[in-house]
C-alpha cells in the first residue's frame, strides 16, 4: 500500500491511498469462491457453478463489497502510518490512475490541532466586595416592593402612583390596531409606555380626560408605527398610591421565615453572600478563559464546531414556545459561541494533560455540599449525586475547569478591584 499526504486549508488533510489491483482481484475471487460453495443455479449442483457464471451473477455486488472493505481497512492503516488523529468521518472519493494495476482513492479529513500551550501573559481583574447592612436593607425594600398594595386617593396623580386608565391611540385621524385598551393599571415612572405618555398624566385626577400629542420612537418594535406622530385620548378612572407592607413577622413568614424579621435578614444576607461569591467566581472564570484563548491562537475543527452548533440549536429550540420547535435557526447565530466552546474545550484538556492536573475530590465534595445546602435534606441530595454517575461527572468537569482557572490565575497579573454588591450584580 502506498500512502501520500497533503495539507489542505486549516486542519484539512488529504490522504491518497493506492492498493495493487491484484489485491482487489484476490479478495473478489476469494469471496466468489465462498459464494460458489452454496450458490444454486439451474443445471448445476451446489458447489459446481463455474466461476465465470458466478462473476456474471455476483461479481458487481462482490466488487462493491470488496471496495468498501478495503477502503475501511486501508484507511485505518493509512492513519496509523501518517500518525493522524482524525475528527469525524472522512470524505472518500475514487481516484483515477493511469496504471490499471492500481486501485486508488483519496480521503479528505480534518485532524485534531496540535496544541503547544503558550505562556499566560495578561491581566485579570479580581472584584473585591462584601455584603454590607445597606445591601440587606435594599434587598428588604425590594421584597416589600413585591408585596405593594394600591390605595385609591382623591388627589392629583404623582410619580410612582398607579393610575387606572382607558386610552385610544389615533393616527392619521383613525384609531389603529393595538393602540387602545380599557382598565389598564399603569405605574407612573415605570417607563412602560412610550416617552411622554406617563409624564403627560402627572397631575391628573380621577375622572379627568387628557389628550397626549406624542411620537413613537424611531426604533419602535412595530415598524409601521416607528417615528410616527400619534394622539392618545386618555380617561383616568382611578389614582392610587403605593402602600408598602409592614416589616413584621407576618411579612417575614411570607418569605419562608417562621422565626421573625431578624432571621429573615440573616437568611437574606447569607443568600446574598453566596450570590456574591458565585458572581466573583464567574467573573474570574470568564476573564481566565478569555486570557487562555487570547494567549493560544487555535484552529478549531469544523466538524466539532458543527456538532456544537447543532447542540446550541437544540438547546434554543427547547426553550422556545410550543409550536416553535421547527423554527429554522441560522448557523451564524451560534457559530461564534460554538467556536469559543470548542476551542476552550481543547485548551482546557491540553492544560490538564500537560500539567498533570488531577481531579480534586475534596473540591467535588465541597461543591456538591454547597449546592445541597439549599435543600431541606442535604445529605439525601449528596447521596443522590454520588449515586448518579452522569450528574457526578458534570460536577467533576466543573471542578476540573475551576482547577484550570487556578492554573491561569497563578500565571496572570491579578489586580484587585474594589466594588460592591450592587455594581457586581447590576447586569441581572
Amino acid at each position: 500500500m502506498q500512502v501520500s499526504l497533503e495539507s489542505g486549508e486549516g486542519l484539512e488533510r488529504i490522504l491518497s491511498v493506492e492498493l495493487p489491483a491484484e489485491r482487489v482481484e484476490e479478495e473478489v475471487s476469494r469471496r466468489l469462491e465462498e459464494i460458489g460453495r452454496t450458490a444454486r443455479m439451474d443445471g448445476f449442483r451446489p458447489g459446481k457453478v463455474p466461476m465465470r457464471m458466478l462473476r456474471r451473477q455476483y461479481g458487481s455486488q462482490v466488487l462493491q463489497e470488496v471496495y468498501g472493505s478495503l477502503v475501511e481497512s486501508s484507511y485505518q492503516d493509512a492513519l496509523q502510518q501518517q500518525n493522524l488523529n482524525p475528527v469525524g468521518p472522512p470524505k472518500i472519493e475514487p481516484k483515477q490512475s493511469d496504471d490499471e494495476s492500481v486501485f486508488a482513492y483519496t480521503a479528505t479529513l480534518e485532524v485534531m490541532p496540535e496544541i503547544e500551550l503558550a505562556k499566560i501573559e495578561g491581566k485579570v481583574t479580581r472584584p473585591v466586595a462584601q455584603v454590607v447592612d445597606q445591601d440587606v436593607e435594599d434587598m428588604i425594600e425590594k421584597l416589600r416592593g413585591q408585596r405593594i398594595s394600591w390605595n385609591p386617593v382623591e388627589r392629583a396623580a404623582a410619580e410612582q402612583d398607579q393610575v387606572k386608565i382607558n386610552f385610544k391611540g389615533i393616527m392619521d385621524g383613525e384609531a389603529f390596531d393595538g393602540g387602545s385598551a380599557n382598565d389598564v393599571p399603569l405605574v407612573l415612572g415605570s417607563n412602560s409606555m412610550i416617552d411622554g405618555f406617563e409624564s403627560g398624566l402627572i397631575g391628573a385626577l380621577a375622572g379627568e380626560s387628557r389628550t397626549l400629542e406624542l411620537k413613537f420612537p424611531e426604533d419602535y418594535r412595530v415598524e409601521k408605527l416607528a417615528g410616527k406622530p400619534v394622539t392618545f385620548e386618555v380617561d383616568v378612572i382611578e389614582v392610587a398610591e403605593a402602600i408598602l407592607p409592614e416589616l413584621d413577622d407576618a411579612f417575614a413568614k411570607e418569605f419562608g421565615s417562621d422565626e421573625g424579621v431578624e432571621k429573615l435578614k440573616s437568611d437574606i444576607r447569607e443568600n446574598m453572600e453566596n450570590e456574591l461569591k458565585q458572581r466573583i467566581k464567574a467573573r474570574l472564570k470568564e476573564q481566565a478563559m478569555d486570557l487562555l484563548i487570547e494567549c493560544n491562537e487555535l484552529h478549531v475543527p469544523t466538524a466539532l464546531v458543527d456538532e456544537e452548533i447543532d447542540a446550541l440549536r437544540n438547546q434554543t429550540r427547547s426553550r422556545l414556545p410550543a409550536g416553535s420547535s421547527s423554527m429554522e435557526l441560522p448557523r451564524d447565530m451560534f457559530e461564534s459561541q460554538a467556536k469559543r466552546r470548542v476551542g476552550l474545550g481543547l485548551l482546557i484538556a491540553e492544560v490538564i494533560k500537560k500539567n498533570s492536573i488531577k481531579l480534586d475530590d475534596e473540591r467535588v465534595r465541597q461543591t456538591i455540599e454547597e449546592f445541597a445546602a439549599s435543600y431541606e435534606q442535604p445529605e439525601e441530595v449528596i447521596k443522590h449525586y454520588y449515586a448518579n454517575q452522569e450528574q457526578l461527572a458534570a460536577v467533576q468537569n466543573v471542578v476540573l475547569e475551576d482547577q484550570v482557572v487556578d492554573w491561569v490565575m497563578e500565571q496572570a497579573d491579578v489586580v484587585d478591584e474594589p466594588t460592591n454588591f450592587a455594581e457586581l450584580t447590576a447586569e441581572s
